[in-house]
């Protein structure tokens, strides 16, 4: 599933392309994804100029005077700027045609995407209660050790958990985890203040890092432009379960928590 970077990298690359761009026409080759998509998008979004392309946590919203637009890429959705027309490929499910002849075209294999509507002013109902961007001000080492304060749940749960920070899924949880020299199953609620300075600092320069090098390309990933991310590459942990530490040598675990794969080294994390 793409995670933070690669969706900022889609919102970067997009915005050029989307920003002043009025929408001419909305085609919908099939009706739902995950969910149904949201009826206001075909009678409410033509004729509209896209002001801001935004993103929160791992939501994509575009944003015009009756709304905006939003999107989430669920496991294998991408979204293209194309001239409009270029012939269509296997699951090209969405088209929003521009004024320039151009179009912004969603492709999801697997349908686990969604296209929802955000009224002017309110919240979406999936972006109540979110947590701080990992990239803010609000988040720091001090903001995680006041919420991980008596909870006993691993502390790569903890990061994962989009109420206390979002965007921050399995491979950026443990490449981070990994950097700080924290193991994923220690308790959230008995790691120091100086741990969780390190592991923030930690969170913000990897993520910072993918999104410059264009997110992770594993599986179904690939940026608007047709390129593959290229952070894959730095993976020090992630997907490397059985294999040598690439730091200390030793041979890396692999365990499960909260239902997801975890990779972690004896050595370096305690």
């Amino acid at each position: 599933m793409p995670e933070l970077p690669e969706v900022e990298t889609t919102r970067r690359g997009l915005e050029p392309h989307l920003l002043g761009r009025r929408v001419r026409q909305v085609v919908l080759r099939r009706n739902t994804l995950r969910w149904p998509i949201a009826e206001q998008i075909e009678y409410l979004l033509p004729g509209q100029t896209l002001q801001a392309v935004r993103r929160r946590s791992k939501y994509l919203l575009l944003d015009t005077d009756a709304g905006s637009a939003l999107w989430h890429l669920g496991m294998s959705g991408s979204l293209r700027v194309l001239p409009q027309q270029t012939p269509l490929r296997a699951h090209d499910h969405v088209d929003f045609v521009l004024d320039d002849g151009q179009v912004l075209r969603y492709n999801d294999p697997r349908r686990f995407g969604c296209l929802l509507w955000q009224a002017p002013g309110t919240t979406h109902e999936l972006l109540a209660g979110l947590g701080p961007e990992p990239l803010s001000q609000d988040f720091d080492g001090d903001y995680l050790y006041r919420r991980s304060r008596g909870r006993s749940v691993p502390v790569k749960s903890f990061l994962m958990n989009a109420a206390i920070v979002v965007g921050v899924g399995n491979i950026y949880a443990a490449e981070a985890l990994f950097d700080a020299g924290i193991a994923p199953q220690r308790e959230a609620g008995k790691i120091s203040l100086a741990r969780y300075l390190r592991l923030a600092d930690a969170v913000k320069r990897i993520l910072a890092n993918a999104i410059e090098r264009g997110g992770t390309t594993l599986r179904d990933f690939i940026s608007p432009d047709g390129l593959p991310g290229y952070f894959e590459q730095e993976l020090l942990v992630y997907g490397r379960g059985g294999e040598a530490c690439k730091v200390c040598g030793s041979r890396l675990k692999e365990t499960r928590i909260g239902q997801r794969s975890s990779v972690w080294c004896p050595r370096c994390q305690r």
